[in-house]
Parts: structure tokens; sequence; C-alpha cells
């Protein structure tokens, strides 16, 4: 019987998570706006740009395994606070960047340090929270990134105008180190679970051959990858494409980039709850047009009109990817046992990285191949949102899934 403490307490691991996840996000989108000062301090090109961008998911994915695995072998907790803090290390570092690969190489390492969070926190929801609650509770978390998504851009921009951008990483290391205390004093296992983990230690070996086994499994790898692969491309260039080829200013990239953002706050927290709701099967077919209707906005996002009719379609583009961005990560937390989710997370999280690994690199390859045009960039994201829609087709049913069930016995 779960104590009505336990029961409440499920809300302030959630609030916990959010919070650490703000700070993560934070971290990470800051630099899609200080590579604009960045790459004139340090002499980068745009394809050393696209690499710079790259390397911190390098070392993010590289972890999303080991981080899940680590994870359902010794309990989200530690490995949580151990991800907070390296990384809060490495933000401060990258203040300190003095070249072209100081850089990459400080990067690589705040991705390793960071990588191991998401697949963590994936199992400390699906630790605290019953079947039911799971998509929402993840959303809520996920709205983090929607939400740094409006301030990042607002903070970026003017504070790289006033303090510069050496400055914001300092005080957003701080931030972090602050927030392990937090973590080490708030952050708490069930107590079941972590007794079970003590008593029974041969449970805690989360099997991904199994998971790996799982065509399900494989499914949202692609398609969790191939959304990423758009997200991140946006993500990453847009701050410079404003800036180049819409020809803004830098406060004008801020607010311009917030308006997506705000939708997607709605979005995330909207999408929750309504998988909660949705019936096995029809998530996934809604999620699948929608991936295609992301497709045909891209589309419309590359030969927009004007600089509002821009915003208008990525926001609509932002609202379609939210969806599927929570349903995927979402799935695995409802359809497989608590022992594997870490680990399952750990490994369709890979793909979203090796997307934001590649994405940038060849975006700026692309730019600087074709003469600073942007049209092939948003051709290949356009492709990478349609192979999203036919991996998410090709999901039928969870029959396959009952193999990992089997953990739980």
């Amino acid at each position: 019987m779960v104590s009505k403490l336990s029961q409440n307490w499920k809300y302030v691991i959630v609030i916990l998570l959010f919070l650490g996840w703000s700070i993560g996000n934070f971290d990470r989108f800051f630099m899609n706006y200080a590579i604009l000062g960045i790459s004139n301090d340090l002499q980068l090109s745009t394809s050393q740009t696209g690499i710079v961008l790259s390397s911190f998911f390098a070392g993010y994915a590289l972890m999303q395994i080991p981080g899940g695995w680590l994870a359902d072998r010794f309990g989200f907790r530690k490995i949580i606070i151990t991800a907070l803090l390296a990384w809060s290390i490495f933000t401060i570092l990258s203040g300190m960047a003095w070249s072209f690969m100081s850089l990459i190489l400080i990067r690589f390492l705040f991705g390793l340090g960071e990588g191991s969070f998401f697949p963590s926190a994936s199992k400390g929801i699906a630790s605290w929270f019953p079947q039911n609650e799971r998509s929402r509770a993840m959303s809520f978390m996920l709205t983090s990134g929607t939400i740094m998504g409006v301030i990042t851009p607002l903070i970026g921009t003017q504070s790289m105008q006033t303090i510069g951008w050496r400055t914001i990483f300092y005080i957003a290391g701080a931030v972090g180190i602050i927030f392990v205390l937090l973590y080490i004093i708030f952050l708490k296992e069930q107590k079941d679970a972590t007794k079970e983990k003590i008593e029974n230690p041969s449970n805690n070996k989360a099997p991904l051959r199994d998971v790996l086994k799982t065509p399900i499994i494989w499914n949202l790898f692609i398609a969790y990858f191939a959304i990423y692969a758009v997200q991140w491309g946006l993500m990453t260039w847009m701050p410079t494409y404003l800036v180049d080829a819409r020809q803004l200013d830098l406060t004008s990239v801020g607010y311009i980039s917030a308006i997506p953002a705000v939708a997607g706050i709605i979005a995330m927290l909207t999408s929750g709850y309504i998988l909660d709701k949705l019936p096995e099967g029809k998530d996934k077919l809604i999620a699948a047009v929608f991936a295609v209707l992301t497709a045909v906005f891209l589309y419309l996002m590359a030969f927009a009109p004007n600089i509002a009719m821009f915003a208008v379609y990525q926001s609509i583009v932002t609202i379609f990817m939210s969806f599927n961005i929570v349903l995927i990560i979402s799935a695995p937390l409802k359809m497989l046992s608590e022992e594997v989710v870490g680990t399952a997370n750990g490994f369709i999280n890979t793909g979203a990285q090796f997307a934001g690994v590649l994405t940038p690199m060849l975006i700026g390859f692309l730019v600087d191949a074709f003469d600073g045009s942007y049209t092939v960039a948003f051709i290949m994201l356009i492709m990478f949102a349609l192979l999203c829609a036919g991996s998410l087709f090709l999901i039928r049913s969870k029959k396959e899934v009952p193999v990992l069930k089997k953990v739980e016995s």
C-alpha cells in the first residue's frame, strides 16, 4: 500500500525534474544564440559553427543508453544528481572557451554530463506515477523545454548585447550547482523500489537485448530520430537563419523565436492529457498524420512571403511536433516494465541525439555548399518529417511487448 505522503511526494519529484530540465534546456538552448557572438570572437566559418553545435549532441547521444542502464541499475536519484553537477561544471567551462577545438571538447563533455538526465528522469516518472498518469507527468517535464524556448531567446539576445555570452554561461552553471544541493535534499527514490534493489540486485539488470528485439522500440527510435532532426535543425539554426536570410536584428530574433515556443508550451501540456485518454493504436495514427502535416508546414515556412507568416507556420510545426515528441517518449512508460524503462528510453532518446549530432552539421555544410541558401536545408527537414510519419504508420499493435513485461514477474 502506497502511503498518502508517498502519493503526494510524486508531485515534488516531477516539479524537481521540471526545474532541473529547465536549467538543462537553458544551458543547451543558449548556445544557439551565443554562437552568433562566439563565431565572431573565435572567427568560425559556417561549417565550423555547425560542428560546434553538433559537438554537444555527440556526447549527449553516447550517454543515453549507459545513463538509462545506470538508472535501472542504481536508481535514478544518484544518476540525476551526478548529471546535473557535471553539466553545470561544463556550462561554466563553456564560458572559458578560447578556440574552436577547446569549444568542441568542452561541449562534447557537456553532452556527456547531461546525457544521463533524461533516461533517469523517465525512470523516476515510471517509478512514482501510475501508468494512466505518465504521459501527463512526462509532458509536464518536457514543457520545461518549450518554456525555455520562450525565455532563452529573450534572455539570450538581450544578455548578448549587455553582459556577453561568457558571463551568461558562468551564471547558468552556478545556478545548476545550487540546484544540485536542492536535489540532494528533496529528490527521493520510492522506498519500496529502493528496498527491492537491495534485496534482489539481479532484478536491476535491464535487458537491453530484449529491448532491442522489440520492433516497436525500433519504430519509436527511428521516429524520434526523425522528428528531432527537424526539432534540432530548427532550434540550432533559426537564429542564424533569421539574421542572415531574413535580415532581422538580434532583438527581433529573440521575439520571433519566442512565438513558436509559446505555442509549444500549450501543445506539450495538452498532448500529455490527450494521450492519456486516447485508446492504444489511435494515438500513433494521429501522430503519423501530424508528422505529414509537419512536412507540409515546413515547406510553407521555407517560402513564407513575410516574417509574420513564417512565425505562424513555425508555430504550427511546433504544435504538431510537440504531440509526436510526447507520444514517442511516453509510450515506453506505458508499454514496458518499470525495470527496463530507463534503458528503453535511453535507447530511443539516443535516436534524437544522433539527429542532434548530424542535423546542425549537415545544415552548415549545405548552406556553405549552396552559397548561403537555406532551401536545400529545409528540403532535408521535410524528408525527416516524412520519415517520422512512415515509421509511426508502421506501428501496428502492442503484441510484441509482453516479452518485456515478463521482467515484472
